[in-house]
């Protein structure tokens, strides 16, 4: 394939929710599978995060209020896609995470810290669950929340059980505000600050919370009788 039929392919699928249009006028249903193949790689691979999703799925919704695609194929396809790029990742991480972290190699024995797995472990058995779903929100962030659960070990049943409720809450409303509310001209308009302020609304709380909680713990620790000193 010639360069620049590559870079223009490339342009097109990182920024498939400003071309989706022409997909589905050129190429009809096979549209379906191009978002199905977008969104189980963003989920799926940890080395494809900055592929688009947030948007993506509104603009789908888009069309779908227009006619142009069918909304029940639309969430169908994605609910899939999604689910099983989480579960592609966290398998992923949990078969390549011990054997990196076991290994015998002098250089790479030096880089890994087993405490901070452990620690990671123990944060997924706590807070496991509402970090799969919450993560679907972040961009980047829900590309690798799964693999670190499958390298941390989080219990595959209690995984799938956050990962299908995570794939159903963002599919279901990010979809179906494309299609109630992405034909509004001032929403396609300002799509991307839309979107921009929507990540911020969801990350803002859980740095705030992440912050508390540093402060709480860092307050109990100048407490006389915490300070682990006798």
């Amino acid at each position: 394939m010639p360069l620049d039929t590559l870079l223009h392919f490339m342009a097109l699928v990182l920024h498939i929710d400003k071309f989706l249009g022409t997909f589905v006028h050129q190429y009809g249903a096979w549209v379906y599978a191009v978002l199905f193949a977008i969104v189980f790689c963003e989920t799926g691979l940890v080395i494809l995060p900055f592929l688009p999703g947030d948007s993506l799925l509104f603009i789908g919704g888009a069309f779908c209020a227009t006619g142009e695609m069918n909304l029940t194929s639309l969430i169908a396809m994605l609910l899939v896609a999604s689910i099983g790029g989480n579960t592609l990742n966290y398998v992923i991480g949990r078969a390549i995470g011990p054997k990196v972290f076991n290994t015998r190699i002098p250089f790479l024995e030096r880089f890994l810290d087993r405490a901070a797995l452990q620690k990671t472990h123990d944060f997924y058995e706590r807070h496991g669950g509402k970090t799969i779903v919450l993560a679907r929100f972040i961009p980047v962030v829900r590309t690798f929340a799964p693999f670190v659960a499958g390298v941390s070990d989080m219990r595959m049943g209690r995984f799938q059980f956050f990962n299908v409720t995570g794939a159903a809450l963002w599919v279901l409303l990010l979809v179906l505000a494309g299609y109630f509310f992405g034909n509004i001209p001032f929403i396609r308009q300002y799509l991307n600050l839309i979107v921009l302020v929507g990540v911020g609304a969801a990350i803002v709380p859980v740095a705030l919370a992440a912050v508390w909680k540093l402060t709480r713990k860092k307050s109990a620790a100048t407490v006389p009788g915490n300070s682990g000193t006798r």
